[in-house]
């Protein structure tokens, strides 16, 4: 399983998912440029000292990031508030990617347009609600398909 994110925003946030990315054993891929400075300078001045530790990937676009992805036979699922489907109603599997977007506009209509509305999920909130938090969202995702693994792989 990997987690990527699409040109994020605010450093707390990609800070938050790398921890989590680490603590899960699972890579990170920022797609598309960053809105803040992700040398190994600003990582160590920001205190990430666990960022070594990161299995971390760079894109310069979406279409490189998807070709990529599908020469390894990986299946990329947007997360969107758009999504048809709840995450709890997709089997995932471990050659997953889940792809979110940024922060305040979230994935660019062209990539929801180009990609299969089965593999476009979204977390269910109230009707009044504007979004859950980057870091939260990714972690009720990623949480969920490890267990889904964890329960195939150890019954």
């Amino acid at each position: 399983m990997e987690v990527a994110l699409y040109r994020p925003e605010i450093p707390p946030n990609t800070g938050n998912i790398a921890r989590l990315c680490v603590n899960a054993g699972v890579p990170l891929s920022i797609v598309g440029e960053p809105a803040f400075d992700l040398s190994e300078k600003a990582v160590r001045r920001a205190g990430l000292d666990y960022w070594k530790d990161l299995d971390f990937y760079q894109f310069p676009s979406f279409e490189e990031f998807q070709r990529t992805k599908q020469d390894q036979g990986k299946r990329i699922f947007l997360v969107s508030k758009f999504g048809k489907k709840t995450y709890w109603d997709v089997s995932f599997s471990s050659q997953d990617v889940f792809l979110f977007g940024r922060e305040t506009s979230g994935l660019p209509e062209e990539i929801h347009k180009g990609h299969p509305s089965d593999q476009i999920i979204s977390i269910p909130m109230a009707e009044t609600s504007r979004s859950i938090n980057l870091s939260n969202a990714v972690a009720i995702i990623l949480y969920e398909a490890l267990r889904q693994e964890k329960t195939r792989t150890n019954p």
